[in-house]
């Protein structure tokens, strides 16, 4: 059965999630502040979304060399 909460499956991974997702924020040029941060624009929520996902995939692709 899925999470259907906003509560991560493993709660000690909300700390990490939120520096890696700050991480990614900087390295795109998105200022985010903690908390909330309904002032974005869609195109900064995205850039800093996409820019997370790069960054997995490039971490998985690593592992599997």
């Amino acid at each position: 059965m899925a999470n259907s909460s906003k509560q991560p499956i493993v709660p000690e991974a909300r700390d990490a999630m939120n520096k890696f997702k700050m991480e990614a924020a900087s390295e795109v040029g998105v200022n985010l502040k903690q908390g909330y941060n309904g002032n974005l624009t869609s195109k900064e929520a995205c850039s800093v979304g996409g820019q997370m996902v790069k960054k997995m995939i490039q971490a998985y692709e690593s592992g599997m060399q």
